[in-house]
């Protein structure tokens, strides 16, 4: 069927998108295969010591008195504009008093901003949990999807708008990892609120997609008008596509400045609900609706 309404292109285009995302999804497997995941000290256990100067000193100063302690594996980054950030593994108390004595360089005074030590098997359990937050939150969303959409069976069943929104969540998932892992960023605890937040921002664009369609299906069988179910999606994305881009600019411009100007404790966390909010919106109007298409052609095929 060729699809002459301009409204339409997304959805006479589908296979391209969907394309597109499949290939993004593979790229961003294959980063994560490759370099691996590099977890903080929260998953793997350690110590982590945050310490701040009224004038920072020189970091080849500040590694040279950690040499001269017998701290040479430990990771030393800069932090903020006038402080550092070590990270090692697990250290009793004494190695703690004695790091924070080797970090006094110079005559600059310094503070102690955060020190935090967690164990392996903490860590251990941390990991498990976040993943089993993850994969509860998806099967909530199809559970929540199912019901909202209990009265819509034809020509895609209820409990498929759950699958391809869960779908949609893994592309918007995938993709950022991908990415934060090509960037060499640590996957901390703020690292999976970001990904849970992707969660909640990304279904909510689809799920507003998802809605305008049921309310298109009802209007047709009210007034017994037959459409062809690619008509009606893409009627839905042309009615909502301005509402979602122009929603999504606004937390994108906001997530920006917070990434470029925040404090660097927010970085992270900023900087993963930007990419999110980035992919999802693409998920939400190329990806989530043109599957729904997908799925009836596949199924009339079969017919």
């Amino acid at each position: 069927m060729v699809l002459t309404n301009k409204s339409m292109f997304i959805t006479q285009y589908r296979k391209w998108f969907i394309g597109f995302s499949v290939l993004l999804v593979i790229a961003g497997i294959a980063i994560v295969g490759t370099k691996g995941l590099d977890y903080g000290i929260e998953f793997t256990g350690g110590s982590v010591l945050e310490v701040s100067y009224d004038t920072r000193p020189d970091i080849d100063t500040v590694r040279e008195s950690l040499n001269q302690n017998n701290f040479e594996d430990i990771l030393l980054q800069p932090f903020g504009d006038t402080g550092y950030v070590l990270r090692t593994e697990p250290i009793t108390e004494e190695k703690r008093r004695q790091l924070v004595s080797a970090m006094r360089v110079g005559e600059s005074e310094m503070s102690i901003e955060r020190y935090n030590a967690i164990g392996p098997s903490v860590g251990r359990q941390l990991r498990v949990k976040s993943l089993y937050a993850l994969i509860a939150v998806s099967l909530g969303i199809i559970l929540f999807v199912a019901y909202a959409f209990r009265k819509v069976t034809y020509p895609v069943s209820s409990w498929k708008y759950g699958v391809v929104a869960v779908i949609a969540l893994l592309h918007d998932i995938i993709i950022p990892i991908g990415i934060l892992t090509l960037l060499g960023i640590e996957v901390d605890t703020l690292y999976v609120v970001g990904l849970l937040s992707i969660l909640g921002l990304s279904v909510n664009d689809t799920i507003v997609v998802f809605d305008r369609i049921r309310e298109a299906l009802a209007e047709n069988q009210e007034k017994n008008k037959k459409e062809d179910f690619i008509m009606t999606v893409g009627g839905a994305i042309k009615d909502t596509i301005t509402r979602s881009i122009f929603t999504s600019l606004t937390l994108i411009v906001v997530l920006l400045v917070l990434y470029l100007k925040g404090p660097a404790a927010t970085q992270t966390l900023s900087l993963v609900l930007l990419l999110g909010t980035l992919v999802g919106t693409y998920s939400s109007i190329f990806l989530a609706s043109p599957l729904l298409t997908f799925l009836v052609s596949k199924k009339e095929e079969k017919k």
